[in-house]
């Protein structure tokens, strides 16, 4: 199975901490060698950076690494192929436009005979199970909320209603664990496993479990920060991680789960 990042936050936060032990998972502290992305939301766009060498030898990761790009949602993947070769157009997370806006999904698990009648709105580039279930969410929510537009697009709490019979759809072929964001808010998913932390005032310190590095995030914020994470499995091991419950579905905002 892969590995998933997520962040959302109040205010724009560089991901460098999280991300340094997350790399290591792609081939170091774990077999996820089948290549790795992550997109940083600007606005209405998203940056994104992919490479199919595993994440813990990449020059790319290596350059997010040492580059503190800060953002309010950001989405990174670490792949290990169970469907689709493994090339650079399989390789997480995919990006569409929707109502004037980038969205970007990243899914770690397994969907079986996962085959959707897609109208052609969105189509695949790669051969993955994952992109096919992007392109048949942004599908039925177009679908959903049909007459709507980039002037007047739907709220992020009408799109929370209509995702969830979405995603517990296309989790009934199979493990569905996902992230998705439109630069406002992130949703995620949980078929198996899915954990998140909310870094709030008193910031203290937190200690990587797959390399040695710690931080004392008060030195780094202000009383107003609020900075949510959600990993596959927990990154630090003196924070206090949340397990989602099997097809539980979340919205985060500003950093507070809902």
């Amino acid at each position: 199975m892969c590995q998933l990042l997520g962040m959302n936050c109040n205010t724009p936060t560089d991901i460098v901490f999280s991300f340094e032990g997350f790399t290591q998972r792609g081939g170091m502290t774990d077999h996820h060698t089948d290549g790795w992305g992550i997109a940083f939301f600007e606005e209405r766009a998203c940056r994104l950076l992919m490479d199919c060498q595993p994440s813990a030898l990449s020059p790319v990761a290596h350059f997010v690494r040492s580059y503190p790009i800060k953002s309010l949602n950001v989405i990174a993947h670490i792949r290990k192929a169970t469907q689709g070769e493994v090339n650079l157009q399989n390789c997480h997370p995919f990006v569409r436009e929707v109502w004037g806006r980038h969205w970007v999904f990243a899914h770690n698990g397994n969907l079986i005979d996962f085959y959707p009648e897609l109208d052609g709105t969105y189509s695949p580039i790669g051969s993955t199970d994952s992109e096919r279930a992007f392109c048949y969410i942004l599908q039925e929510l177009r679908r959903v909320f049909e007459g709507r537009s980039a002037i007047n697009p739907p709220t992020p709490v009408e799109i929370n209603g209509a995702l969830k019979p979405i995603a517990a759809h296309v989790a009934s072929f199979g493990v569905f664990n996902f992230c998705l964001s439109n630069g406002q808010v992130m949703w995620a998913h949980c078929s198996t496993n899915l954990y998140f932390v909310v870094r709030e005032y008193p910031f203290a310190t937190a200690h990587l479990l797959d390399t040695d590095v710690l931080i004392d995030f008060a030195d780094h914020t202000t009383p107003d920060d609020r900075v949510a994470v959600i990993a596959t499995a927990p990154l630090t091991d003196n924070e206090v991680w949340h397990k989602m419950f099997k097809n539980e579905s979340m919205m985060f905002i500003n950093g507070h789960p809902l």
